[in-house]
């Protein structure tokens, strides 16, 4: 994890997920994907999208307090290898780092969110990235 650099000088804070935050954001979509910092952490981000459809995957963040939704073009399939999200001033850029650690139908990998705010800053979280039903 580095902390946040450039841009005005306040940190981009992303907090956890709960159930809560969750259910009032109703997703949908058949399958979807979350970002955590270690495995046995609520996620930061969770998106859920279609197999094989030009729909965006949709998905929500925590920024600091305020829950933001995000998306992210080409639904399920365009997210599960890594995505760029984009939400009001901010992208967020999930990429591989490496193999899937564990087994199972959907194992989770290392993977880096890169954040960059429209001022400039920017913010590297390591954690990992796990998609499936």
């Amino acid at each position: 994890d580095e902390p946040t650099r450039g841009g005005d000088g306040t940190p981009i804070e992303l907090a956890a997920l709960g159930d809560g935050d969750l259910n009032g954001a109703s997703l949908k979509g058949e399958l979807g994907c979350n970002f955590a910092t270690i495995a046995a952490a609520p996620p930061i981000l969770i998106a859920k999208g279609n197999v094989a459809s030009q729909e965006p995957a949709r998905g929500i963040v925590k920024i600091s307090d305020r829950i933001a939704s995000i998306a992210a073009p080409g639904g399920y399939d365009a997210m599960a290898d890594g995505a760029n999200f984009f939400t009001e001033g901010l992208q967020l850029r999930i990429a591989l780092t490496g193999a899937a650690e564990g087994g199972g139908e959907s194992p989770p990998r290392p993977a880096t969110l890169t954040l960059n705010r429209a001022d400039g800053a920017r913010r590297v979280i390591a954690g990992l990235w796990q998609c499936g039903p």
